[in-house]
């Protein structure tokens, strides 16, 4: 509408005075052409007065009587003049050409000095001469000034649809950045400064995806970077106290250094609940924008062992790792991998005694990778029950074997308790391996897979009775 009333303004302010020309023009044009007929008479006046000469200029002047010239002071018919006495006293004075106007339109008056007396020729034109094609020369401009409007609205507006596609583009994609999407991108269209804009935005939206990266990470990361060293405090803490539970025997200082003991490992089970409540609130609020992720099994494995080898040799705990040699891809972030072992491993150390030997082992069979830490403690007497509950009946979060479900079923996998080769608890994790190629098996095969899967999901056990290799 702006661009429709500033083209309107600036059609007015040019049509207006060229419609008032042409007009003016065709005036002109109209007294030109009365001239040129008075010009006849005055030149036939010029060569003879005689009144039937003059009658017949005046005829061959113009068709149309209320056109033909009237010839004043000669004595011929006068009664078609239109102009006053005044006027032609005033021309016969002056002796020069006049344009009155009369009603109906405008007089031509041209003196002729004729000897002793001066005659006057005069020539009407009539207003439909005057303003002959007025109307249709407005018509017309107004018509082109619609049509130069019109145009112009037109191309304005393609201008400014591009300007406001790209508004509404940067407002969509702030929009969803404020929802979280960080991987949403304009495409910098538009005016420069909107496009500027636009380039500026994906530089934010990179800089933020990539800070939310380093958060994810930091956050992944807690699990061995605070929980490990709680662990190693809390068997340290136990080790500097006496298995003999007798106080009889011991002095004052000896039962107020043991009550301490005591109180720190109180204190390092309470900061180890509140830590693992703070690692999984923190992981769920950022599980649902982290991508996909690989990392190598065996990497992972030889990594995070060479902390608990160095600390089960302060244990003297018997420790080895298998099939860890070769690369092994698993669909899962190496930092969710790394403290999904820790969390397992953790709970070796934590529940078994020293001197309790364990090993790790990495393998790939029928589509998964497996990831099997062994012991030779006590056992887990129901596992059934230690999977589905989040709680541990020793006292602490239990959380370990849950972050270790979480993940494997971020893998597409699976984990399950049995009894260990070494007697004690052995803990399977599952991860779909990605690189894994469908096999062909028969209708009977099929059918008895389908079947064990069945039965599998119901109870928790997805890998095969028979133990996985550990080459």
């Amino acid at each position: 509408m702006l661009t429709a009333g500033m083209c309107s303004l600036v059609a007015l302010a040019f049509l207006i005075p060229l419609g008032l020309s042409l007009r003016e023009q065709t005036r002109d044009e109209a007294i030109a052409d009365a001239a040129r007929r008075s010009a006849l008479v005055t030149g036939a006046l010029a060569v003879s007065t005689d009144p039937a000469v003059v009658e017949r200029a005046v005829v061959a002047s113009a068709e149309g009587a209320p056109t033909r010239p009237v010839v004043h002071g000669l004595g011929l018919d006068e009664s078609a003049g239109r102009a006053s006495d005044a006027d032609l006293d005033r021309a016969r004075t002056d002796r020069r050409s006049l344009d009155v106007d009369v009603d109906g339109g405008v007089v031509r008056l041209d003196p002729v000095v004729l000897g002793d007396r001066t005659a006057v020729v005069e020539v009407f034109v009539p207003d439909s001469e005057l303003g002959e094609g007025a109307r249709g020369t407005w018509l017309l401009l107004l018509a082109v000034g619609a049509a130069m409007a019109g145009a112009a609205v037109l191309v304005v507006d393609r201008v400014a649809a591009r300007a406001v596609d790209s508004t509404r583009g940067l407002v969509k994609a702030a929009l969803s950045i404020g929802d979280g999407d960080l991987g949403v991108r304009v495409e910098p269209t538009g005016p420069r400064e909107l496009a500027e804009a636009g380039y500026a935005f994906n530089r934010m939206a990179d800089r933020l995806d990539a800070a939310r990266t380093d958060e994810r990470e930091l956050v992944a990361d807690l699990s061995h970077r605070l929980r490990t060293p709680l662990t190693v405090l809390r068997l340290d803490a136990e080790a500097l106290e006496s298995d003999d539970t007798s106080v009889g025997s011991f002095s004052e200082a000896e039962l107020d250094r043991r009550r301490g003991i005591r109180r720190i490992r109180q204190a390092i089970v309470t900061l180890e609940g509140e830590i693992d409540v703070l690692i999984k609130t923190t992981r769920k609020s950022v599980a649902h924008e982290a991508g996909p992720a690989m990392c190598d099994v065996s990497e992972v494995v030889r990594d995070r062992m060479v902390f608990w080898a160095a600390l089960a040799g302060d244990q003297n705990r018997p420790q080895r790792v298998n099939g860890a040699q070769l690369r092994i891809p698993a669909p899962v972030p190496r930092a969710e991998l790394a403290a999904a072992l820790d969390a397992v491993i953790g709970n070796v150390f934590r529940y078994t005694p020293q001197g309790t030997a364990f090993e790790v082992a990495v393998s790939r069979r029928d589509g998964y990778v497996a990831i099997r830490i062994d012991d030779a403690g006590p056992g887990i007497a129901d596992p059934d029950r230690a999977l589905r509950r989040g709680t541990s009946d020793q006292g602490s979060t239990g959380l370990g074997l849950d972050i270790a479900k979480r993940v494997a079923l971020q893998a597409n996998g699976s984990v399950s308790i049995d009894r260990a080769r070494l007697g004690g608890a052995s803990v399977v994790m599952l991860l779909a391996d990605p690189e894994a190629t469908p096999r062909q098996v028969s209708r009977f095969g099929l059918v008895g897979r389908m079947a064990r899967d069945a039965r599998d999901q119901k109870t928790g056990r997805r890998w095969p009775r028979q133990r996985p290799t550990d080459s």
